[in-house]
C-alpha cells in the first residue's frame, strides 16, 4: 500500500512523517520522500536553489520520481511494504502547474501525460491544509526560504491541492494542520492502520 503526505510548505507534513515513523513502528513501513530519495534529488535541489527554467525545473522532478519508482517504492509495494512518501505525483500537480502557468498551455494536462501509463497512484494521499499567514508564519524560521514559498505561489499551489482533492474525494483526506501534533498524528495513523487491515487493501490503477 502507498500512502502520500502532500501539502504547502509550513504544513508541518515533514514533521508528522518523523513522528509516524514511530507510531507505526511495528508496521515496519517505508518512509521514503520526494525529491531527495534518489541521487536524482540533487539535481533537483540545485534547480531550486539557482531558479532554473521552468519546464527543466519540472522536467527533473519527473526524473526524479521515475527514479524514485524503480529504485524504492516499486520494490518495497512489491515485497507487500507499506511505503509512506512525504510528497509524490500530487507536489508536482500543484506547485508546477503554477510555475508553468503561462509557458506551457494546460499545464496540469501536460503534467498528467508525463506521468500517464508508468507512475503509481497513491491508495491514499493525507492534504494537510493550514491559513497561508500561517504557513508563511512558520516558514519565517527557515533559512534559506525557496521562490515556491511565496505568498502568491502558496495561495495558488493550496487551491490547486484542494481542486485535486475535489477530483478524487475517495483517495484524499483533507487534514486540518492548525491542530495539536500529537492529535493530528494519532488520526493519521490510525487511518492508516484502518487502511492496512487484511481485506481493505486497494488495486492500485497505474
Amino acid at each position: 500500500m502507498l500512502i502520500t503526505l502532500e501539502g504547502i510548505d509550513g504544513t508541518g507534513k515533514s514533521t508528522l512523517a518523523a513522528a509516524l515513523a514511530t507510531a507505526l513502528s511495528d508496521l515496519n513501513p517505508v518512509f521514503t520522500r520526494e525529491p531527495g530519495a534518489t541521487w536524482v534529488g540533487d539535481s533537483v535541489r540545485r534547480a531550486i536553489a539557482e531558479r532554473a527554467d521552468p519546464v527543466t525545473e519540472a522536467l527533473l522532478f519527473v526524473a526524479d520520481h521515475a527514479a524514485h519508482l524503480a529504485a524504492v517504492v516499486r520494490p518495497a509495494l512489491a515485497e507487500g511494504r507499506l511505503v509512506i512518501s512525504d510528497r509524490y505525483t500530487d507536489s508536482r500537480y500543484a506547485y508546477q502547474q503554477v510555475t508553468l502557468d503561462g509557458i506551457i498551455e494546460h499545464p496540469l494536462a501536460w503534467l498528467h501525460d508525463l506521468h500517464n501509463g508508468w507512475t503509481v497512484v497513491p491508495d491514499k494521499t493525507f492534504l494537510f491544509v493550514v491559513p497561508i499567514d500561517e504557513a508563511l508564519n512558520r516558514l519565517r524560521q527557515k533559512n534559506g526560504r525557496e521562490h515556491f514559498e511565496e505568498r502568491k505561489v502558496l495561495e495558488k499551489v493550496q487551491e490547486n491541492y484542494l481542486e485535486l482533492a475535489r477530483a478524487d474525494p475517495s483517495r484524499f483526506v483533507i487534514v486540518d494542520a492548525m491542530k495539536e501534533r500529537e492529535e493530528i498524528c494519532s488520526f493519521v495513523a490510525a487511518a492508516i492502520r484502518q487502511d492496512v487491515k487484511p481485506g481493505n487493501k486497494r488495486r492500485r490503477k497505474k
